[in-house]
Formats: structure tokens, C-alpha cells, sequence
């Protein structure tokens, strides 16, 4: 008597999806511009979007703050001085309402933690701030390439994920993802990485992600 094969359930099921999102340039102003602009140091208008080396990029920004004894305090009151970009925040509701999203972000807590309560606390993944005596003295990666280690994980979990971003340092995002798109990307990155789609809207954005889940 031959046994009864008992069916998977999981082999009807539809894949869960998560989208994964840059922060600074898709949600929320550049924050180190914006710094740039407070200060007049025009030295840190420069971004992931001018070098695409993140660590090269922060010690030259050490480095400038060092040099005009820039504190944290001047810093964190730029920041509490940003909010979204304007649909960002409706744009993010909607997503949320369709499923799972989660910011990964090359900023740092001391940064990330005061724009999202403007953006209703989605989870957020970045990096930390070394500070003494109200100086940035360093930083600490939470992990190399950890955008990437990200999206790989959860796909590791069975997610299907769909990502956006703007800058060089969101390449490897898109690329690990099983769909990604840029979002106000310059030309000169969407020319290097036409195999993502160029999106300059929210409503692009959200239906290219929602087609793609």
C-alpha cells in the first residue's frame, strides 16, 4: 500500500515580500548638505552620490569637522531642523500599508533616530557615531557592505525584496535584491547602472515597487 503524500503548504504560498529603502536623498534631505548649508562649509556638500568609497568619504568629513570645530550640538540642531521631503512621509504610509519596510541607511543613530518620528519609526539599520566631549571623533560601521548583507539575509528568510535608492553606496543593494530602482539618482550614476530602472517620483516609485512585489 503505497503512503499518502501530504501536501506543503508553504508551495502554495505566496512568497512574503520587504522592501528596503535608502534614507537620506529617497525620505529625507541630505543631511551633511544641509549641515553644509547651516555652517557655509562647503566643503561637506560632498556625498555617496560624489565618492562612492563610504569610508575615504567619512574621514574626509572627520577631518573637516575637526578642522572648524564643528560639534555634534550644531550638528543635532541642524537635524531637528529637517523633515521629510515633501510626499515622502505619505509615500512611506502607503508602502507600509502594502508590506514590510525597513530603512537601510549608511547615516547613524545619532542622526537617523530624530527623522524617524517625522516618518512614523519604521525600522531603521545604520551605523553608530563616536563622540566625546561633543565631537565627532569617529564612527563605527555596524558591518561592511552591510546593505548588502541586509537584502542577502532576507532573502535568506524567504522574502521576496524590492529596493530603492540614489547613491553609489545603494548599487550593491539593488544588485542583491530581486528588483531594484533608483530614485532621483543623478545621470552620471544612472548611466554607470542602467540595469536599474530610473524613478523621479513617488507615485513612479510606488508602482514600480508595488508591480515588483
Amino acid at each position: 500500500m503505497s503512503a499518502v503524500s501530504t501536501p506543503d503548504p508553504q508551495q502554495d504560498a505566496p512568497q512574503q515580500t520587504l522592501v528596503t529603502l535608502d534614507l537620506e536623498g529617497v525620505l529625507v534631505p541630505e543631511i551633511w548638505i544641509a549641515v553644509a548649508e547651516r555652517t557655509g562649509i562647503e566643503a561637506l556638500r560632498r556625498t555617496t552620490r560624489d565618492e562612492p568609497d563610504y569610508d575615504v568619504l567619512m574621514k574626509y568629513r572627520l577631518a573637516i569637522l575637526a578642522e572648524h570645530g564643528l560639534t555634534m550640538s550644531t550638528i543635532a540642531d541642524v537635524i531637528d531642523g529637517l523633515g521629510p521631503m515633501e510626499g515622502a512621509r505619505d509615500f512611506l504610509d502607503r508602502l507600509r500599508a502594502r508590506t514590510q519596510v525597513v530603512i537601510l541607511s549608511d547615516t547613524f543613530e545619532q542622526f537617523g533616530a530624530p527623522l524617524m518620528r517625522h516618518l512614523g519609526m519604521p525600522t531603521i539599520l545604520c551605523h553608530q557615531l563616536i563622540v566625546r566631549d561633543d565631537r565627532i571623533v569617529d564612527y563605527r560601521l555596524r558591518m561592511p557592505d552591510q546593505k548588502r548583507h541586509a537584502v542577502n539575509a532576507f532573502r535568506g528568510l524567504n522574502y521576496r525584496v524590492v529596493s530603492a535608492g540614489d547613491s553609489y553606496n545603494d548599487s550593491a543593494m539593488l544588485g542583491a535584491a530581486h528588483a531594484g530602482f533608483w530614485f532621483h539618482a543623478p545621470d552620471s550614476i544612472k548611466a554607470q547602472f542602467p540595469q536599474f530602472p530610473a524613478t523621479d517620483t513617488y507615485d513612479e516609485l510606488f508602482d514600480a515597487i508595488t508591480d515588483a512585489l
